[in-house]
């Protein structure tokens, strides 16, 4: 197992010194902002993601709160920075997601991948694919028919020219191709980086990867075959040659976690932000229609992620005194909003009931959330959570605060440069809740 040296290092107490309770009250009090720390390391840079914490962040928790071997869990894994960490010390990383592209994304950062292989498999894609579209316009063309049904074809028509649509189709052919599973991982993920990028990028959509998309006509897209090769390149350059890694990576609802109770050592997780304030999937299916799935099959998954904002046939639970104030307040407001709300901690509920489930005894979850403001109301996110939590069993030690990094921090743009719009109102801060689930009886 690889052991990953750091500039980040947390004085640490002598053994014995501090009960469980007391280091985790250490952390959630110390500094947790880590700014100016460096945070693409590793495969950690390998794809665009918003909204991800630093990795310091769960790498001090994982120090201080696990031994080697420990099974970490993120239950909503997002790119995979904690089961990355996890790997990285020594632990076993554990995480489920129900976005596709999030799978994907961390199987591959954390799968072993040879550069040899991967050099070679990427020379041999970009031979194929400039062949094809030199020569084969015609099964180019015949395999976005086969792969694209009408709404799928309509959205790409409408986000990617028809030129970047014919290099992206010669490049994702000559990946399939690949045999090695390892390798074809690799390149997809490069492939799908040159899509949901900062910046730059090959569809007509500005602002991708802040997953707030709008289409730019007189855009000139980047050619697809040079961003392709450039992101290979750089993600060569940063991959970690690991030759075995310790990690499960399974697709699922956080609310129903296919994991054994009394098993998890430590959680540290960040759920999505309420109303789909960030919208993930807006952004993937840029990428997502690429690899096999169509837009009418996105849009269903999509309704099924926490935090959406459709309300039909979603149960909603009770809810502990301030968070019930809280709904109370917003519903005077808007209604429709409340129930979206209302929705959102009753799923929360929900998963923190599964994390309780699935803790050992003593054991912590670490729960990194930002607040939310609706109609000018702010949501208390932290507060309702920290509450919610103890509800289903957990003992609630302390809400840390994190100052927000604006300029590393992938967040939705700013549209307004005065700071009212409510994006910039909710993003400044993010908390960080620490459960401690109780000792069973002895």
């Amino acid at each position: 197992m690889l052991q990953l040296r750091m500039a980040f290092v947390r004085p640490k107490p002598a053994p014995g010194t501090f009960s469980y309770r007391e280091r985790m009250l250490h952390l959630l009090k110390g500094n947790l902002d880590f700014h100016g720390q460096r945070s693409l390391y590793g495969t950690h840079g390998w794809h665009s993601f918003p909204a991800k914490f630093p990795p310091q962040l769960p790498r001090s928790f994982i120090t201080e709160l696990t031994m080697p071997g420990d099974l970490v869990l993120d239950p909503m894994m997002g790119s995979g920075t904690t089961l990355i960490e996890a790997v990285l010390l020594g632990r076993i990383g554990m995480g489920s997601d129900i976005d596709p592209l999030a799978r994907q994304m961390v199987a591959t950062k954390l799968s072993p991948t040879r550069l040899h292989e991967a050099y070679t498999a990427g020379l041999r894609v970009m031979k194929g694919a400039k062949a094809a579209l030199d020569q084969d316009e015609a099964g180019l063309r015949e395999w976005l028919r086969e792969r694209f049904d009408v709404p799928t074809q309509r959205f790409a028509d409408y986000w990617f020219a028809q030129q970047t649509q014919f290099e992206l189709a010669a490049l994702r052919r000559e990946i399939e191709r690949i045999e090695d599973s390892l390798v074809r991982r690799f390149l997809s993920l490069a492939f799908s980086s040159i899509i949901i990028t900062k910046s730059g990028g090959v569809s007509l959509a500005k602002d991708l990867a802040h997953t707030r998309p709008h289409r730019v006509v007189d855009k000139s897209p980047n050619s697809a075959l040079e961003e392709f090769k450039k992101r290979v390149e750089r993600n060569q350059d940063s991959l970690i040659p690991i030759e075995k890694t310790d990690f499960l990576v399974t697709a699922g609802d956080a609310q129903h976690l296919p994991f054994a109770s009394q098993s998890i050592d430590l959680i540290i997780t960040s759920p999505p932000y309420a109303s789909h304030a960030i919208d993930y999937m807006r952004a993937h299916k840029f990428s997502l229609i690429w690899c096999g799935h169509s837009i009418s099959e996105l849009a269903l998954l999509r309704r099924k992620y926490i935090g959406g904002d459709a309300v039909l046939q979603v149960p909603s639970l009770s809810m502990p005194p301030h968070a019930s104030r809280v709904l109370s307040r917003l519903e005077s407001l808007d209604r429709q909003k409340a129930r979206a709300l209302h929705r959102y901690y009753s799923e929360m509920k929900a998963v923190l009931s599964e994390m309780h489930r699935v803790l050992k005894s003593g054991r912590a979850a670490i729960v990194v959330v930002g607040t939310s403001q609706m109609r000018g109301l702010d949501t208390e996110t932290h507060t309702c959570l920290g509450e919610i939590g103890e509800t289903v069993g957990f003992e609630l030690i302390h809400i840390g605060t994190r100052r927000l990094d604006r300029d590393k921090r992938m967040m939705p743009a700013r549209w307004n440069i005065d700071g009212t719009s409510q994006i910039e109102a909710r993003m400044h801060d993010e908390y960080v809740i620490g459960l401690c689930k109780p000792e069973g009886p002895k």
